[in-house]
């Protein structure tokens, strides 16, 4: 479950039209998310506001053995009173979804859109459009600050994101902390994104590291022919009878310590449906270290609007060492109890399908005349149209599962009671089945 003070950061990228498709350290995001969701341990209590649509503060309890807690405040030059705050208000998917779906590389500059709205998944609702981006001043050069001070650690964690252009941005993250070299560190990144390719440079004062990686897309919607036709240029009727409804992606990353006279590198690829596939959603990946020898392949599918899963396999070429993991999401509108014990949903997740008139059985007299019933006239639109979804009940919740190679089972249930967002979870080891449980935890979010 994200925290709010992300929830408001996406927000952020959203209403400033920004996408985190062309950076490279998301390059298998939506397999991450499946099989690496945080565990709750013990229980953390949160309690959020949106106080004006500029400033937001969080305070979170927390007591794992031992009692600490968090202050944290932001500030962002975007509006962002179209982002629901309120804790029964805020779509579950925006918090809880961990299937990530691309955007279109031409929807920055006209629809705005966030990172978590994606293809249009069942009726689990996504983060909105925050604001219209004609009516967002000074868009592209907006900024972004947030603080969080540790308590009582004394951990203070700052950020500061600011965009110069369409397509720069800079984001400065710095911690500090007495146990740490030189009192804290501070890493920074520069973000250049133009749609088709993204690049990124970044440093850090932990050990003088240096790092560039960049991304690049190609067929779907970043090729040539259907960047020509949404310029205006090109046949549009070619262009959709050879559109592919994917884009693949291929990038890499090199970095050096300074410091420790060290370095390393990276190369991946990606495969990954786009919105107007009609299709089944999903995403590959393919990394490799080829200085390490390490080779990472996933594999996320949307198998239904309410069922997403993943698998991961891990090898070293060095060392024949390998692992796997497997992670779902399963996104119910039953109780827990109700979902454990198989009861029938109460909601109908077909009945907005629209109603199309049956077929009608031909008439007795065309029969005995030996041919078709005259044609009858198209229905009327109106009567045929949706349903109106508005106060449609979500979903409830959403139950989380993984399993590794080395039997760790990950176990959590995330859900909306009333005005309070949960997270409940357990890790479970199936090798010690003498003392099987590694931890539990309760996590409770509220909003306003």
């Amino acid at each position: 479950m994200r925290e709010f003070m992300q929830y408001v950061r996406n927000a952020f990228y959203g209403a400033t039209g920004w996408s985190e498709d062309n950076s490279y350290k998301d390059l298998n995001v939506t397999a991450r998310e499946l099989i690496d969701f945080p565990l709750p341990r013990g229980i953390r209590l949160s309690l959020s506001s949106l106080a004006t649509p500029h400033f937001a503060t969080s305070y979170q309890l927390c007591n794992v053995g031992v009692v600490d807690g968090s202050i944290s405040y932001l500030h962002s030059s975007v509006p962002l009173a179209a982002a629901p705050a309120q804790s029964d208000k805020i779509p579950l998917g925006a918090l809880m979804r961990s299937y990530r779906g691309l955007h279109q590389l031409g929807s920055r500059g006209g629809t705005p859109w966030s990172w978590e709205t994606g293809p249009q998944i069942g009726t689990i609702p996504q983060v909105p459009a925050v604001a219209d981006m004609g009516q967002v001043p000074n868009k592209d050069k907006s900024s972004l600050l947030y603080g969080r001070l540790y308590l009582p650690q004394s951990l203070l964690e700052a950020m500061v994101i600011k965009r110069f252009s369409p397509a720069l941005q800079v984001q400065i993250s710095a911690v500090s902390e007495q146990s740490l070299r030189n009192g804290g560190t501070m890493l920074s990144v520069v973000q250049y994104d133009r749609g088709k390719y993204g690049v990124e440079g970044l440093y850090s004062t932990d050990g003088g590291l240096l790092g560039l990686r960049g991304l690049y897309n190609f067929g779907g919607d970043a090729s040539v022919a259907v960047m020509g036709s949404q310029n205006g240029t090109g046949s549009p009727e070619s262009t959709e009878k050879e559109r592919i409804y994917g884009r693949f992606s291929a990038g890499g990353e090199m970095y050096y310590g300074t410091l420790n006279k060290s370095g390393g590198m990276s190369l991946g690829a990606r495969f990954a449906t786009l919105p107007t596939h009609k299709g089944t959603p999903l995403t590959a990946t393919l990394t490799i270290n080829p200085l390490m020898g390490n080779i990472n392949t996933t594999y996320a599918v949307l198998a239904k609007d309410f069922l997403a899963m993943a698998t991961r396999m891990e090898f070293n070429a060095y060392s024949y060492e390998s692992d796997w993991a497997v992670g779902l999401e399963l996104w119910s509108n039953r109780r827990p109890a109700g979902f454990l014990l198989g009861a029938e949903p109460s909601l109908d997740l077909e009945s907005d399908q629209p109603e199309l008139p049956s077929k009608k059985e031909r008439s007795f007299q065309a029969k005995m005349e030996w041919r078709l019933d005259d044609p009858e006239p198209d229905p009327d639109p109106v009567k045929i149209a949706k349903k109106p979804t508005e106060g449609k009940e979500e979903y409830l919740g959403v139950f989380k599962a993984r399993i590794s190679s080395n039997l760790d089972l990950g176990l959590v249930w995330e859900g909306r009671a009333k005005s309070l967002i949960f997270s409940l979870g357990t890790g479970v080891d199936l090798q010690r089945l003498g003392e099987p449980f590694r931890s539990l935890g309760l996590e409770v979010q509220y909003s306003s």
